[in-house]
């Protein structure tokens, strides 16, 4: 039993993305989203 459960979790399907791919990305974009509220924050002044 334990070697079927194994195998079912170790087939590969060629069209999921892969997870680092996918991880990688979506950090990317959050830094940028970041990066980009600091660069535009500090520029404003309140009273």
């Amino acid at each position: 039993m334990p070697t079927a459960l194994l195998t079912v979790l170790h087939t590969e399907n060629p069209n999921v993305p892969n997870h680092w791919l996918v991880g990688g990305i979506a950090l990317v974009i959050l830094l940028a989203l970041l990066l980009a509220l600091l660069v535009f924050g500090a520029g404003r002044e309140h009273s």
